[in-house]
């Protein structure tokens, strides 16, 4: 698609006629839908869709479609973001020393399996630099203790501003991101293992080897003040077999956080993923 769209995404409480009011909108305004999908919450009674449409044609300049839509949306009590497919996301992927999902993001992000920029690692550790330094990323080595924190996370926060970061992807960054840094940051991406809370803590794949575990999963989500229990966006599992030793198991894992990662990454980029309460709509 080289035609730039608009993308809503709306969640409001259910009623008739919603899905006419919110197309007429565009219709109205001499827009094309290209793509609408929509969900019902009967439990939580609540109206969710998605709806992307071409802007070559419609007649509200950008700036004047979000005020022109709230006009239709306060009344209905609707939470709603708009986003246009030709603004190019910008990501800083957070590492420590695991390199496995920083690599496949790169590679990911050069073979324009997504459309984002690149322009920022940070680690906790210094191992991964040759990596950033391999692809022309900056890269900022920020060492945190429970002493420095705080003063560590301002740093990262200015870093971020510094930047024009969109989106932090958590990338095997083995440290936990505070709910202060959150509130003032919640555009953050998880990726661990499906362990939890079976495995928490070091060595998981050793211990699930030694419980003869015949499954293992990953689990992409966005990060929340509560550890590892934000809103889902990805999830995959892989069979184990009794021939698999610790070292297959590793290897297995790493091969699954690479792939659902991407996919949540991609979702979110493509303005897939709709957010309310502590769940997700992952529109296809």
């Amino acid at each position: 698609m080289t035609s730039p769209t608009a993308t809503l995404l709306i969640s409001c409480p259910d009623r008739r006629g919603l899905v006419a009011k919110f197309a007429n909108f565009i219709y109205s305004n001499g827009g094309n839908i290209i793509h609408a999908d929509q969900h019902t919450d009967f439990a939580a009674g609540l109206f969710l869709t998605r709806i992307e449409w071409q802007l070559d044609g419609f007649n509200l300049p950008r700036e004047f479609i979000a005020p022109a839509f709230n006009a239709i949306a306060q009344p209905l009590g609707a939470k709603w973001e708009i986003r246009f497919s030709d603004t190019v996301p910008r990501i800083a992927v957070w590492v420590s020393r695991q390199d496995h999902c920083l690599f496949d993001l790169i590679w990911r992000q050069r073979a324009k399996e997504f459309i984002a920029e690149i322009p920022l690692i940070i680690s906790n550790h210094s191992n991964l630099k040759v990596v950033a330094e391999q692809f022309n990323i900056d890269f900022q080595h920020i060492a945190i203790n429970k002493d420095n924190k705080s003063e560590q996370e301002t740093q990262q926060l200015e870093l971020l501003r510094q930047y024009k970061i969109d989106l932090v992807v958590l990338a095997k960054y083995m440290q936990i991101v505070s709910a202060d840094f959150i509130s003032q940051f919640p555009q953050i991406i998880n990726i661990h293992h499906s362990f939890l809370p079976a495995f928490i803590g070091a060595n998981p794949y050793h211990r699930a080897f030694e419980r003869g575990v015949k499954i293992i999963g990953a689990t992409a989500h966005y990060a929340t003040a509560d550890l590892d229990a934000g809103p889902i966006i990805e999830q995959d599992v892989v069979r184990v077999s009794h021939r698999d030793e610790v070292d297959d198991l590793v290897r297995k894992g790493k091969d699954l956080e690479r792939i659902v990662l991407a996919r949540a990454v991609r979702s979110h980029l493509q303005n897939r993923v709709l957010v309310y309460g502590n769940r997700t709509v992952v529109f296809e």
